[in-house]
């Protein structure tokens, strides 16, 4: 018999669904009276009316949380059914087991308006259809989702709380534990201790991360990793491993809470999206609370490096790691017009290109600069700036070296000890068992095998890559060169002792930036940033194409040639041009050839033979066509050596020599006019 007057034969003749969710799996174990309570509603539509038979019950939805109703498969079902007019009323403990987001309540009290399916709780049996009933649910709905808010809001506060204080219990790196008592320390295994040590040992050295990684794969190192149960595995170190340590707080004894963003979910995957934050914005930082294995300092120091060594430097605006590549400046070369970082063209010649905008916007290219000079004036004041520094280097890099091989010595011994007590837990195991437990002797057996073969290949591994101690096997011209490394850095620069990569290091030690730009086409203003905001400008020369392009050709050519009229030969004119500070287009001196060029230009000749070219009779020469076509001599030149004209020298003269008819000079100028393609004589 129906308890209700809203239940409608129509709606008897229809399903009744119950449905039954918990909103985590913690719940759905914890939290047992509330799970009979949702499946006692059977009962309760029973006493609406519903025949048992005729009682339907969804609860795939149990460990789901209603917040969207994108990963309940239950929620769909029972939402299709209701579109198809299957369902007469819809029984849920309280509204918040059925939405707790009300852009998924209202369309379902609409398609139940619509259906004329009625919706019940524990309070009562609403009509979505009618005005009051739509009313009380919406409420009901809107009452669920503040809820959820609440509640969501208590608990962050609790945990923001515990996380000011450093007292949340976050998930810890390896390398630290956490005892009973909530106490904080580090492992007590001491090759762990070791191992991550030598991680940040040697990207302080090395200063990148793929390095680390290359010294370990080098040396046959692994690292300590967790497994699922948490217990300490070795594993072959990856990158990403490395990386992982570099760039956790914790190492560095800080406790950090909110390092990620949570982004909203998006129209294509309903899955909420995790994004780095900058340290700057990380929400919550206490400083030594766990035992550090480096700085703060340092910690910072090391992002910063692994910042700058991104690859996509030109993209992200960073220096990028210094590479083995002729440039010396790249990564740390900025565009003076646009303020764009610039990259290294090595096709043909070294040059730096600002081709930022170009990328952006197709235009052409900002600047294109030659990077020889740039380069050179750059180490000289470096090689300035450096002069009055004495060091005592050699002894300090003596040390560090001394420092990293028995670091890395202890790592190899710790490996060992490690792997030899693997062994004889094996051997103690298999001697313990019963000979007659054949199942158990063989996989004890075969543990004490595998563990004898990974001991025996580690210390192989370490006899053949054992290198002996040559530390102090060095010359003593280049001892006395490190140990007053500021005088004598510029004899050590172009010996060739030092890398490319060294030498980069070298000048990002003193310079943060440099900015160049050039005014004219033969002039690049340059200005050195070094550390600490000092700055130094200069306007620097740099090869061009062409005479014409260069800065006072014209004052250059009137001097050449009131010289040459005066009977000057060559050589004199381009040695005292050059001490006045006149030059070739690509030479840093003004070369004869040039003065000679200019000189024939203006018909100023010191020889007979320049100034009567040769005739010989019933032949033309080539300077002799170009005359009568009006094209320069290279023209016919350029169109002998690429085959349009066929023809081979005088054995006797040594020239190019043409009949001296009317249809010679007709054939070029056909072939001047594009009429013809190849001559032959």
């Amino acid at each position: 018999m129906s308890t209700s007057e809203l239940v409608t034969l129509q709606h008897l003749n229809r399903k009744a669904i119950i449905y039954i969710r918990q909103s985590t799996p913690h719940q759905l174990i914890s939290n047992q009276e509330s799970l009979r309570l949702q499946y006692a509603l059977r009962q309760r539509a029973i006493e609406l009316g519903w025949s048992d038979n005729n009682i339907e019950v969804i609860d795939s939805d149990l460990g789901i949380t209603a917040a969207s109703a994108e990963q309940r498969p239950g929620f769909k079902e029972l939402l299709a059914q209701v579109t198809l007019g299957l369902v007469g009323i819809i029984l849920s403990y309280d509204v918040t087991r059925l939405s707790r987001n009300c852009s998924d309540w209202y369309p379902l009290l609409d398609l139940c308006g619509y259906r004329s399916c009625l919706i019940a709780d524990r309070d009562g049996v609403y009509d979505p259809s009618s005005a009051n009933g739509r009313l009380l649910l919406g409420l009901k709905g809107q009452i669920s989702e503040v809820e959820l808010h609440t509640i969501r809001s208590r608990l962050n506060a609790g945990i923001l709380s515990k996380a000011q204080r450093g007292e949340l219990a976050l998930t810890l790196p390896v390398g630290l534990v956490r005892n009973e008592l909530g106490v904080v320390s580090k492992h007590p295994n001491r090759e762990v201790i070791d191992r991550i040590n030598l991680v940040f040992e040697i990207f302080g050295q090395r200063k990148s991360a793929s390095k680390v990684l290359e010294t370990f794969n080098g040396e046959g190192l692994l690292l300590p990793r967790r497994n699922r149960f948490g217990d300490i595995v070795w594993r072959k170190p990856s990158m990403a491993c490395i990386i992982s340590i570099l760039k956790n707080p914790a190492y560095a004894g800080a406790f950090v809470y909110g390092r990620t963003r949570t982004l909203k979910r998006g129209l294509v995957s309903n899955q909420p999206q995790q994004k780095q934050l900058p340290m700057a914005e990380w929400k919550i930082r206490v400083n030594d609370i766990y035992p550090a294995y480096i700085s703060w300092q340092t910690y910072e120091h090391n992002q910063a490096q692994l910042m700058d060594n991104y690859a996509e430097y030109d993209r992200n605006k960073t220096r990028g790691i210094p590479r083995p590549g002729a440039a010396l400046l790249h990564g740390i070369v900025y565009c003076g017009e646009c303020g764009h970082k610039m990259v290294v063209q090595y096709k043909g010649a070294t040059r730096y290109i600002c081709n930022y905008l170009r990328q952006q916007y197709r235009v052409s290219v900002c600047q294109y600069i030659p990077a020889d000079v740039i380069d050179e004036y750059v180490v000289h004041a470096f090689f300035e700036a450096l002069s009055s520094v004495e060091l005592d280097a050699y002894h300090k890099a003596i040390k560090t070296q001394q420092q990293s091989q028995e670091t890395v010595e202890r790592a190899h011994s710790q490996q060992i000890q490690r792997l030899q007590y693997q062994v004889a837990l094996a051997e103690r195991q298999f001697n313990q068992v019963d000979p007659d437990n054949r199942l158990v002797a063989a996989e004890l057996e075969l543990r004490w095998e595998n563990a004898l073969r990974e001991l025996k290949l580690a210390q192989d591994y370490y006899a053949k890559h054992q290198q002996p101690q040559t530390v102090d096997q060095i010359p003593k011209e280049l001892k006395t060169a490190f140990i007053a490394i500021g005088q004598k850095l510029p004899e050590l620069w172009h010996s060739g002792s030092l890398t490319q990569v060294q030498k980069k290091s070298l000048l990002r030690c003193l310079i943060d930036k440099v900015v160049i730009h050039r005014v004219v086409r033969d002039t690049v203003r340059t200005r050195i940033i070094w550390k600490g905001g000092d700055s130094t400008t200069v306007s620097l020369t740099i090869p061009v194409g062409s005479f014409a392009e260069m800065t006072g050709a014209t004052e250059l050519e009137n001097r050449i040639i009131a010289m040459s009229q005066q009977g000057i030969d060559d050589q004199t004119i381009a040695l005292t041009l050059t001490q006045l500070g006149y030059r070739s287009p690509l030479c840093k001196t003004l070369l004869p050839s040039t003065v000679k060029t200019l000189r024939l230009k203006h018909h100023i000749f010191h020889n007979r033979s320049q100034s009567h070219p040769r005739r010989i009779s019933g032949y033309l020469t080539i300077p002799q066509v170009a005359t009568a076509l009006s094209v320069p001599p290279y023209w016919i030149y350029d169109r002998i050596h690429k085959g349009a004209i066929a023809i081979s020298k005088d054995e006797a003269t040594g020239l190019y020599l043409f009949p001296d008819v009317p249809g010679t000079l007709e054939q070029f100028q056909k072939l001047k006019a594009g009429l013809v393609y190849n001559l032959r004589f």
